[in-house]
């Protein structure tokens, strides 16, 4: 059975998506997925756009971050943006890279997923319809945030993080919990026969959740179950893995989707962050 926990929740007006499966871990870590509600954008990125880069104002977007970021309880000043590009790269996360793509500028490229063990920091990665993929790893206090979308997902980023993971902090894939988040779902996501090739070249047979449509000669992929099929494949536990069933392609009331929206609109962000405790703080202060 396919575990499918995640609720909504608002505060001051925000609403966003919480996952279940790290219920447990709510005074450990924060992970929440945004939507299109709560934000003062207007027109087609009305109202929390959180990308900065579709064309709506600066002032506006960053505004957006400052209200999400309350809401959910985040310092948006520390921050750490990917840089996405529908790749694999990963970057590990520094204190160095506090605030990159927020109040500092980024000087990488082409990452689409973000791993760090340190506290304080928030991992953001941006979405819309592309799969957003939590990670997290309680025994040893990381965690990981990927972007998803077909490329990624064939070029198999959610098993590469958790390699990464597991190289640079001695993971192990049974002690891990992921989440795969709203995205465009199996019904909706139309590919071509050059893309469905693509798929054909990953290291494990994802067939099962590829549909072919006779009438429109076109392959319907569930990224999500992919997605949860790599992770399980890489030696998580499949009851450690929680995938949305929300499309968003089919909500768009409530996200922004790119297909849905035919490229006029704003953007989700995943983020995720290892909590600060007072006893980390205390000993931050006496360095």
């Amino acid at each position: 059975m396919i575990k499918k926990d995640i609720k909504f929740e608002t505060e001051n007006n925000v609403k966003y998506v919480k996952f279940g499966i790290f219920d447990e871990y709510q005074n450990d870590i924060i992970s929440t997925y945004s939507t299109k509600i709560g934000g003062v954008s207007n027109g087609i990125y009305e109202s929390m756009n959180l990308n900065f880069y579709l064309g709506d104002s600066e002032e506006n977007v960053l505004e957006n971050y400052k209200i999400y970021s309350n809401a959910i309880g985040v310092d948006y000043t520390k921050l750490v943006f990917s840089d996405q590009c529908h790749n694999n790269n990963i970057r590990i996360v520094t204190e160095d890279d506090i605030g990159k793509g927020i109040i500092k500028e980024k000087d990488y490229q082409d990452i689409d997923g973000l791993i760090t063990n340190i506290k304080g920091i928030g991992l953001v990665t941006l979405h819309a319809d592309c799969a957003p993929l939590y990670f997290y790893d309680p025994i040893k206090k990381v965690i990981g945030l990927a972007h998803a979308g077909w490329k990624g997902t064939a070029m198999e980023i959610a098993g590469k993080m958790i390699d990464v993971m597991k190289n640079n902090f001695g993971t192990n894939p049974e002690d891990l919990l992921v989440a795969v988040g709203p995205s465009i779902c199996g019904k909706c996501y139309e590919i071509g026969e050059e893309v469905k090739e693509e798929f054909d070249k990953m290291s494990i047979d994802v067939s099962e959740y590829i549909s072919f449509d006779e009438k429109s000669q076109k392959y319907f992929p569930d990224i999500s179950l992919i997605n949860r099929k790599l992770v399980i494949d890489k030696g998580v536990k499949p009851e450690n893995v929680t995938v949305s069933d929300i499309c968003t392609m089919t909500n768009l009331d409530i996200f922004f989707s790119h297909r849905g929206h035919k490229g006029k609109r704003g953007s989700q962000a995943a983020v995720m962050q290892l909590k600060i405790d007072a006893n980390y703080e205390s000993t931050i202060q006496r360095r």
